[in-house]
């Protein structure tokens, strides 16, 4: 067989790119060029000798993860590539290598690309005698629709223009689950007033909430022809982009061929049409007469366009809106599918739709709901909801879980494996893994939303903190330190360094409220009145310390000029005590050493934290009983838990930290024999025997008799010394 150099090279390429974009970041050290990438965001000049292709593709790299974090795992979601995406890629390269063969090769080559996919997807799809058109943006195809039903029903459009819809005004309908914006685009784009669009609301009394109510439409529409203007193109879901439900398309159907409509339909339950067994609702869209296929996130294939199915008879219309056309190149847009439909095949691509189906219904049989809706109090709700989404697309990235907002519903959680298990290679074990998170995160939840109002009661209790109302934050909820509004950050740090499962912030980033601190997520043993008891014993400390030293530089200066004062009154004092003479420096010297003089005035220090001068006296009176002996150690409330315990706890309540009264003295006493060992004494000692050195030096306790001596720095060493024989001395024998 015959093989292109040219395709074994392109082919040869494309892989030694995959593995530099893909492995590169295994590296020794992948992120060294990255950071010197990264440190200037202005691009350098071209360099005159070019570069080879290790180094483009070693930039491409840089540029893809140049705004990731060093130390920070990544919870983004990356798209599988397997080797069907490979192929998907190859296409694109090949369409580039096939644009530059001569004209009658390159219009045979495009001609066999596009009648095989287009036979292919509608077989697939079980669309008969169907046309296809690729497209890159997935509104595209419908735009190209609206053309050519504008040029079907005014035979004039296309020489005219819009003048001649003035006779007729041309509506669109589309049902209020439709993608947001949709219509609007299309009314832009094909210079049509705003009055041309009629959105339809969806059922109220009968059927689902998120189905279109065709009886309202009915109306609508005859109340439309009745005032003479043209009912021109339906757009129906097979799939909404919110909950994804399917419109009555058989109902529908039959509604469009009573007035003349066009039937065009959308949504992710299309890629059913592919399996064995399709539901009726579903199986009706084949009577449609247009719709749109997103191939790429169904199959996992990534840059591969979105097809557009459509029956129409006049090749000569399809042409003038764009649906077909004369350039060999625009042709070659499907040859990415071909390559991916042909490596996958019809059993590989029913697999990967029925997998996603499946993991659908796995996921129906688990869940929550969170309980407790307080009427007015929509946004906590939407707030909880998004921090719901947020951890569990971090804790389960392989899900594809995201955030959809619905308008009676309003914020919830979406899991559609129909878009995002082919390209995340969502498995069982992963929606298995969802489910139980979801047991775990929905009664936090719960707590949360029913401790809400206890932490707003006990903030109220305390006339120095203010409750701060903030709907869009997703926890317990928000405080700030009244009067000193400056202490709020010292005090979100104090709280932050507290032995508890609460996460203390400042709240949102562009959130309205700033110096507050805000309380995150909690549990049902979450002790309310402690936490708010605490937070606002700590700001009374901060507004204590703060005020301390804001009066410090006052108390100091005073001191200072106290102390001024005084050593000026001693020197007057010790003149007065010496006399003249023992100032003179040689005649003072020989007369202190014939006459020693011991004067009356005693030393100072300054005490800062009273501001006041005190004697020295008692401080070189005990120095000796002082000097060996460290304060004890100020015992802390952690001491008193339990191992493991967090604050903020309420005893008694469920939970890995609940224990009886028993055991909580056993392992209370283990716990603080652990963190203070006791020494061990070769005899047993009498409780009597023990002695207590004093802890406050003005108090000191020294025997009468015998006197004690400081010869060697110690208190009471002779009394020890003169104890008779047989009687244990304490302090030695515990090894003093």
């Amino acid at each position: 067989m015959m093989v292109d150099p040219t395709l074994a090279e392109m082919g040869k390429n494309l892989n030694e790119a995959m593995k530099i974009l893909e492995d590169g970041r295994n590296a020794s050290d992948p992120d060294a060029d990255r950071r010197q990438f990264s440190r200037s965001s202005i691009p350098g000049p071209l360099q005159g000798d070019g570069q080879d292709v290790a180094s483009i593709l070693q930039l491409v790299q840089n540029l893809m993860h140049e705004d990731e974090e060093e130390d920070k795992p990544s919870h983004r979601r990356m798209q599988n590539v397997g080797e069907q995406g490979h192929m998907a890629l190859l296409g694109h390269s090949l369409a580039a290598y096939i644009s530059v063969l001569d004209r009658e090769r390159l219009r045979k080559l495009i001609t066999r690309i596009a009648s095989d996919t287009t036979l292919w997807l509608c077989r697939l799809f079980r669309y008969e005698s169907g046309s296809a058109y690729y497209h890159e943006d997935d509104r595209e195809g419908l735009l190209k629709v609206c053309r050519l039903v504008l040029n079907t029903r005014y035979e004039d459009y296309s020489t005219e223009g819009y003048t001649v819809l003035n006779s007729r005004q041309p509506v669109i309908y589309q049902s209020a689950t439709c993608r947001p914006g949709l219509g609007q685009h299309l009314c832009s784009q094909l210079g049509l007033p705003l009055s041309s669009l009629c959105t339809v609301p969806c059922n109220t009394m009968f059927g689902s909430q998120h189905q279109m109510d065709i009886a309202l439409l009915d109306k609508l529409i005859r109340e439309d022809v009745e005032t003479g203007k043209l009912p021109l193109l339906l757009i129906a879901n097979a799939g909404t982009p919110g909950a994804g439900h399917t419109d009555k398309l058989g109902r529908l159907k039959e509604l469009c061929e009573q007035y003349g409509m066009w039937l065009h339909i959308e949504g992710v339950n299309l890629a059913t049409l592919a399996l064995w067994e399709v539901s009726s609702p579903v199986m009706a869209a084949t009577r449609s007469d247009s719709m749109t296929l997103t191939l790429g996130p169904w199959l996992g294939l990534p840059a591969v366009p979105a097809v557009t199915l459509y029956r129409h008879e006049d090749p000569a219309l399809s042409l003038a809106a764009g649906l077909t056309s004369s350039q060999p190149v625009e042709k070659l847009r499907a040859l990415p599918l071909w390559l991916s439909l042909q490596y996958l095949g019809q059993d590989g691509i029913v697999e990967k739709i029925r997998h996603a189906v499946e993991l659908v219904s796995t996921l129906e049989s688990s869940g929550g709901s969170v309980e407790g809706y307080f009427a007015g109090e929509r946004e906590v709700l939407d707030s909880l909801n998004r921090w719901l989404c947020e951890r569990l697309a971090q804790l389960v990235p392989a899900s594809g879980v995201d955030i959809v907002e619905l308008e009676d519903e309003g914020t919830c959680v979406r899991f559609t494996p129909l878009m995002t298990a082919a390209a995340l290679g969502t498995q069982r074990c992963d929606v298995d893994l969802l489910v139980e998170r979801l047991i775990e995160l929905v009664p936090v939840l719960n707590c949360t939303l029913r401790l809400r109002l206890d932490f707003r009661e006990e903030v109220y209790r305390h006339s120095a903190l203010s409750y701060i109302e903030d709907l869009n934050w997703p926890g317990l909820g928000a405080v700030r330190k009244l009067e000193v509004e400056k202490i709020n950050s010292e005090l979100l740090v104090k709280l932050g360094e507290l032995d508890a499962d609460l996460i203390f912030s400042t709240g949102l980033e562009f959130g309205p409220e700033k110096d507050c601190i805000f309380i995150g997520m909690a549990t049902e043993d979450l002790d309310v009145a402690e936490l708010v008891d605490t937070i606002a014993a700590l700001g009374r400390d901060i507004e204590e310390n703060g005020r301390l030293l804001e009066n410090m530089t006052e108390v100091v200066r005073k001191g200072i000029q106290e102390a001024e004062l005084q050593l000026q009154k001693d020197n007057q004092d010790k003149l007065m005590e010496e006399g003249v003479l023992r100032q003179i420096p040689l005649v003072g010297s020989v007369l202190n050493w014939f006459s020693p003089f011991q004067s009356t005035v005693k030393g100072r220090t300054f005490n800062l934290a009273a501001g006041s001068l005190d004697s020295t006296e008692p401080t070189y009176s005990m120095k000796a009983q002082t000097g060996g002996l460290a304060s004890p150690e100020t015992p802390t409330s952690s001491a008193k838990r339990l191992p493991g315990q967090r604050l903020f706890r309420r005893e008694g309540a469920g939970g890995s930290d609940s224990h009886s009264e028993t055991s909580s003295v056993g392992q209370a006493e283990d716990f603080s024999r652990e963190r203070f060992p006791q020494p061990t004494p070769p005899s047993p000692v009498p409780d009597e025997a023990v002695s207590v050195v004093p802890e406050s030096p003005e108090t000191p306790q020294v025997p009468a008799e015998p006197e004690p001596t400081q010869e060697n720095g110690e208190v009471g060493t002779q009394e020890e010394e003169r104890q008779p024989d047989g009687q244990d001395a304490p302090v030695e024998e515990t090894g003093r």
